[in-house]
């Protein structure tokens, strides 16, 4: 795909509302530096599993790097009206610090606190969950046989998404959840708990 050349997406225009069980989120960035952000996803599912998928451009105000653009086609056209990340994420916050938020590895919650830093801003305290380590719960087999990133998970799950897109790509982690859920007939909260370590037998000194 060229760069700047996107497919349409069947995203909803305005944040959601409402109660929810969880949202994961994606972020993509405009190069190496995870303040960076110039796309925000946001998957919302509610309490009968239902989803809705929002998404906004972000303007970094900064450079994009040419691999990030052939990555998610993301380029300065995009962002040039888009608002600058502290505006954007204040229109996102008053959702997102009363849900459980879910991210597929730690880079989303880097990046938005790298984002807040960068401003001089606190990053703000929210609830982090890690789809990863859901889906090593879930299916331990793939350890060493594709691994759980989404792109393997896309495949083994068979899940339909346009990966590197951030309301796509969040939208993929909810279904991961989802499915996790199916798998183990547990809630995402409970399989997202460490897993607490057998105790080793204590061996009596002679």
């Amino acid at each position: 795909m060229p760069p700047f050349s996107r497919p349409d997406f069947e995203h909803i225009s305005h944040v959601p509302h409402g109660d929810l069980r969880f949202i994961a989120l994606d972020v993509e960035t405009a190069c190496s530096d995870a303040a960076s952000i110039c796309q925000i996803g946001l998957a919302c599912v509610q309490p009968d599993n239902g989803m809705q998928t929002f998404s906004m451009f972000v303007n970094p105000r900064t450079h994009f790097d040419p691999f990030n653009i052939r990555l998610h086609g993301i380029g300065p056209d995009h962002v040039a009206d888009a608002l600058p990340f502290h505006e954007a994420f204040e229109t996102l916050l008053p959702l997102l610090t009363r849900h459980h938020l879910i991210q597929h590895s730690n880079f989303d919650k880097q990046a938005i606190n790298a984002a807040h830093l960068f401003l001089g801003l606190k990053p703000p305290t929210l609830r982090w969950n890690d789809s990863v380590r859901i889906a090593r719960r879930a299916w331990p087999e793939l350890k060493g046989n594709g691994g759980h990133g989404l792109a393997n998970l896309k495949q083994v799950l068979n899940l339909h998404f346009y990966h590197h897109d951030a309301g796509e790509d969040a939208r993929a982690a909810a279904l991961v959840v989802l499915h996790a859920e199916a798998q183990l007939a547990m809630p995402f909260d409970e399989i997202a708990q460490p897993v607490p370590k057998t105790a080793r037998p204590r061996v009596a000194k002679a």
